[in-house]
């Protein structure tokens, strides 16, 4: 497995950003949105695992690019992926497209979320991302017949804090945060499942969630992943992992003893690289994969 990610990994770096054509989710412009702000695409020097990180900042127009699974491959599953960065920017490349490319080779098809960054003064720092999530759930479904994917097997996964969003998304999905923007808005916006890898800001104090995370019975099958070495994060995945048990919502965690924070699916040498492949197994337990 270790020389299946080394060369993945490779190919990674080798390899340019989709040339999928990213599509506008509020084409009149963001809600609360007052000032363009101008999108900055910085390669960080700071590697994972031999590539460089692609970090976007300034996002103000918030878009989805679709990356469908091949037609003789195609489960019809697909997940709506948010990378991480604190609210602030977007690991784009490590937590965005090599996550959708890889899935991809599995027979899922992916939408990567472009959600607004850095975080909105006098906003909650999920408040704008999370009308992003909900818009982005919500034109996939409207588009199932035509991208040739099963509406009611739609899911969302993020890393770090597009962990937390995903999970404001899968908790929050009986209200709509933006206005109607057009006849796709009609639809549900609950998520079929969630996958959580190294979440943050999932937990509050003396074992409880944060406040704006309502768990209940109907909040979808959730799968976590998360490091003992993640830097004071264990608890987030945790106390969230503990709020699914007592409201009896499906999950699965899947607890390694190192690994760190901020590696996606990169080879750094820790077992917890394997993840993708519990993810997988995860998929076809709940019945969203054969």
């Amino acid at each position: 497995m270790k020389k299946y990610f080394l060369f993945f990994s490779t190919l990674i770096c080798m390899t340019l950003m989709a040339q999928e054509q990213p599509i506008l989710l509020f084409p009149d412009g963001a809600p609360g949105e007052t000032v363009k702000l101008i999108q900055e695409d910085v390669w960080n020097g700071n590697k994972v695992a031999g590539c460089q990180v692609l970090r976007i900042g300034n996002v103000s127009d918030p878009t989805i690019t679709f990356y469908p699974a091949p037609e003789n491959n195609n489960s019809r599953a697909t997940i709506i992926v948010n990378p991480g960065g604190g609210y602030h920017i977007l690991a784009y490349n490590l937590e965005g497209t090599e996550i959708c490319r890889w899935f991809n080779s599995q027979g899922i098809n992916c939408v990567l979320v472009k959600y607004r960054v850095p975080r909105r003064e006098g906003r909650e720092k999920h408040e704008a991302p999370l009308q992003d999530l909900q818009r982005a759930i919500a034109y996939t479904r409207s588009h199932a017949e035509s991208w040739n994917i099963d509406p009611n097997k739609i899911g969302v996964m993020g890393f770090s804090a597009g962990a937390h969003l995903a999970a404001m998304g899968s908790t929050a999905y009986e209200n709509r945060t933006y206005p109607v923007v057009d006849e796709f808005d009609k639809v549900s916006l609950r998520p079929d499942f969630c996958m959580l890898i190294y979440p943050a800001y999932l937990n509050g104090k003396d074992f409880t969630i944060s406040p704006e995370l309502n768990v209940n019975a109907n909040t979808p099958p959730t799968f976590l992943v998360q490091a003992e070495d993640d830097n004071g994060l264990l608890n987030s995945s945790i106390f969230y992992y503990y709020a699914l048990k007592e409201a009896k919502v499906p999950a699965a965690m899947h607890l390694y003893p190192s690994g760190g924070h901020g590696y996606g699916l990169r080879n750094t040498g820790d077992l917890v690289n394997e993840w993708p492949f519990r993810a997988m197994s995860w998929l076809r337990d709940i019945g969203m994969v054969e």
